[in-house]
């Protein structure tokens, strides 16, 4: 075996492109949180109905999970992912062709933030449909915490890229350059993405050899027949848990990503530019601590097993998040709030890697499905504090917003006791043998008769 076989490393560039589109579609959503404070006074919108277009995107986006998951389950990552890039950057650029002075005018920004939504609702099922596909599962906690470090540093990135364009060329300038961005972005993923290892011409045989060791399910191919049938999604406590958990982690992720930008310039009294770099302080814990619990999460795996690996450092991190939300909501100074608040969300994502690595173990070839249903809980809590919050702080302050945020950390982090991450979802004895069958023709025309394993190496 040459050392080029050796040193293959495709998997890794195709994650790391997953982190690129995972911050772009993280531009594409924070941006309008920046921007809402020019928009508002533009279209004459309230901070109440400025927080309907911002649960527009995110109901769209929660809608349209298991539908996102089942077509990564049954077309490939590639195609639909590249597909969903390509639809988002399009009702991106329209949220800047909304018309001045146009009567209905937010009845058309919540229309357009619903199809956005629902474009980006594919990213990441389709992500964790890849990793199913790809990455071993020793390597699953590295792999979801770099895609999702992308969440860190496309929100941190935001305030300062939106704030610097919105000065120079006003807000709509902002989202044309976020919808160009993605464009390209999308665009390399399609040429360079395959949906299997052994479909890549750039993955040599020891690198495919290492994959497929480390997979825990065998690959279905797209073949429906091997899709998980969603009664017995259902009857899973795992698949319920680790949703009510994701429930409230979208709740209080989505008060940095909605309104921490509006609340340090409105209730704290911090100008625009302190506020955007503030604003950047949750994010950059964000991309931190989502490679850091990656890491943790597939060492402790490694050493003392799943149950500690995933779900301990996921339990832990959570209630340590809620600590920290408490605690930053009392604090006086603006600053040393913003820096304990960028500390709870910086321990809310250490457990990031978890949520997915879980579902990739126990779903398998339907791991776009399983995760697209738990990402829907998710995007229900984010949809709810995103007009909930205000109307919380309206009525009772801020300060209760961000308690009630700690209390759903609490509830989150007890979920994961019940989460047994060897417990995998399997499909009926038939179709699975119907799935091997497939696959096996499938690799054995590809390699001309010929294992996989044993082509020449690139």
């Amino acid at each position: 075996m040459t050392n080029g076989a050796r040193t293959s490393h495709v998997r890794w560039f195709l994650v790391f492109w997953l982190f690129v589109l995972s911050a772009v579609s993280y531009l594409d959503r924070v941006n309008i949180s920046i921007a809402g404070g020019s928009i508002a006074e533009a279209y004459h919108l309230s901070d109440v109905q400025l927080g309907k277009v911002f649960s527009a995107m995110l109901v769209g986006y929660a809608l349209f999970q298991t539908i996102g998951g089942r077509l990564a389950d049954r077309f490939g990552p590639r195609r639909v992912l590249a597909g969903g890039v390509m639809w988002w950057g399009i009702f991106t650029a329209l949220t800047a062709m909304v018309p001045a002075n146009i009567a209905g005018a937010l009845f058309i920004f919540v229309v357009v933030r619903f199809l956005l939504g629902a474009g980006e609702a594919v990213i990441y099922p389709s992500a964790n449909q890849f990793i199913a596909r790809w990455i071993p599962i020793s390597e699953r906690g590295i792999a979801n915490g770099l895609i999702f470090a992308g969440v860190g540093a496309g929100a941190g990135l935001t305030p300062l890229l939106i704030t610097q364009i919105m000065i120079r060329y006003g807000w709509r300038s902002s989202f044309w350059a976020c919808s160009i961005i993605g464009f390209a972005a999308g665009a390399v993923w399609f040429a360079m993405a395959r949906d299997t290892p052994d479909e890549h011409i750039g993955v040599t045989a020891y690198e495919l050899a290492l994959i497929r060791s480390g997979l825990t399910q065998p690959e279905s191919k797209n073949d429906p027949k091997a899709l998980m049938p969603w009664s017995r999604v259902m009857q899973s406590k795992e698949v319920w848990a680790v949703t009510l958990s994701y429930f409230c982690y979208g709740y209080v992720a989505w008060i940095f990503f909605s309104w921490f930008y509006r609340y340090l310039a409105k209730v704290r009294g911090l100008d625009l530019k302190a506020s955007a770099f503030y604003t950047m302080l949750p994010f950059l814990a964000m991309l931190v601590c989502c490679l850091l619990g990656g890491a943790i999460n597939d060492r402790l795996t490694k050493r003392l097993g799943p149950r500690v690996g995933r779900c301990g450092v996921a339990a832990f991190a959570i209630a340590v998040a809620g600590i920290f939300i408490a605690f930053g909501s009392q604090v006086q100074s603006a600053r040393l709030a913003s820096v304990v608040l960028a500390g709870g969300a910086g321990a809310l994502y250490l457990s990031q890697s978890s949520f997915w690595s879980v579902t990739a173990d126990i779903a398998g070839a339907s791991s776009g499905s399983v995760s697209g249903f738990m990402n829907m809980g998710n995007q229900i809590g984010a949809a709810l504090t995103a007009s909930l919050t205000p109307w919380i702080a309206a009525r009772f302050g801020w300060t209760t917003s961000f308690l009630v945020a700690a209390g759903l950390c609490v509830v989150g982090a007890m979920c994961w006791l019940v989460v047994d991450p060897k417990r995998q979802l399997r499909v009926s004895s038939a179709n699975a043998a119907a799935a091997q069958l497939h696959s096996a023709k499938h690799l054995s025309d590809q390699s001309g008769g010929r294992s996989p394993v044993a082509r020449s190496s690139l």
